[in-house]
């Protein structure tokens, strides 16, 4: 789960295959911290994990980023604000979700927020067919007919996962105004982790002191954040914003993979054709995506 507004340049040759390496490391350093998530799970619940990952991961930022902290008593206060509640609820229904679906068919439900989002950014009628492509991959994937359906609470979660991932992209253009590089993100980060406090201590209680729940924790923020931000940011200097899209729309396959490596998450034959039709999906809107007339920015007023 990443945020990043891509103004790399086209670049031949080594320098886009190195892109490619660095994008798809990205992703998957997400979906590991994902995993690695999952093993504190038993101790200190979903919401412990999301305090400790994302309070850990504020920390780095903090340090690594310095943000001006002045911004959050300036006029731009309540969109950071917003941005830092939208993240919040994304890492914490997210880790809800996760611990009850798969992790390719979470990561898919999830996908629709931001898919939704390009598909109106990009003003093009035609991509409402390519958003219900995705929406019946994941059906194909929950199968909600079925007695082997996903778990409802679980789809729930990723559900408003979804919405927030969308709000965050949205709220994310306007939190960035006036403040340089990585300011937003920080600043947004240290507002989700206050967020998150409360049902974390509540969820995690004395175990989030833990030596070994510690170590996970940090683990989590430097492969979920710090790994991701720094691959990203060498990518988007070597590719356009386009291609950097369709690459990061992979997501879907690289969580899949990964959960059946990692977590022994077979999809099946269904599974497999619609999480191929998730990424089609995210793969065609990001495409009209650059064309689009409309403006993120416009959007997020």
């Amino acid at each position: 789960m990443t945020d990043s507004t891509p103004t790399g340049a086209a670049a031949p040759g080594g320098r886009q295959r190195s892109a490619v390496v660095f994008i798809l490391g990205s992703i998957s350093a997400v979906q590991l911290s994902a995993v690695l998530a999952t093993h504190i799970f038993q101790q200190v619940g979903p919401a412990g994990g999301a305090l400790l990952g994302v309070g850990f991961g504020a920390i780095i930022l903090a340090v690594v980023v310095r943000p001006s902290w002045r911004a959050l008593v300036g006029p731009s206060r309540l969109p950071l604000i917003g941005y830092g509640l939208v993240l919040s609820g994304m890492n914490l229904t997210f880790y809800l979700g996760i611990s009850r679906v798969p992790l390719g068919t979470a990561v898919s439900i999830e996908f629709l927020g931001p898919l939704t989002v390009a598909a109106v950014y990009a003003g093009r009628p035609r991509n409402r067919w390519w958003v219900l492509l995705a929406t019946a991959g994941v059906l194909g994937l929950t199968r909600p007919w079925s007695e082997h359906r996903a778990d409802p609470v679980g789809v729930a979660w990723l559900l408003v996962d979804s919405v927030c991932w969308g709000s965050y992209i949205l709220l994310g253009a306007r939190a960035a105004r006036g403040l340089p590089g990585l300011q937003p993100i920080a600043l947004a980060m240290a507002i989700s982790g206050l967020f998150l406090v409360i049902p974390g201590i509540l969820d995690g209680g004395p175990a989030l002191l833990k030596a070994d729940v510690v170590l996970v924790g940090l683990g989590v923020a430097l492969v979920g954040q710090v790994v991701p931000y720094s691959l990203e940011l060498l990518a988007l200097r070597r590719i356009t914003a386009g291609a950097f899209g369709i690459l990061m729309a992979l997501e879907p396959a690289v969580a899949s993979v990964i959960g059946f490596v990692f977590l022994r998450q077979p999809l099946g034959l269904l599974g497999t054709l619609s999480i191929l039709a998730v990424v089609a999906a995210g793969i065609a809107v990001t495409r009209d995506q650059r064309d689009g007339p409309n403006d993120v920015e416009t959007l997020a007023c």
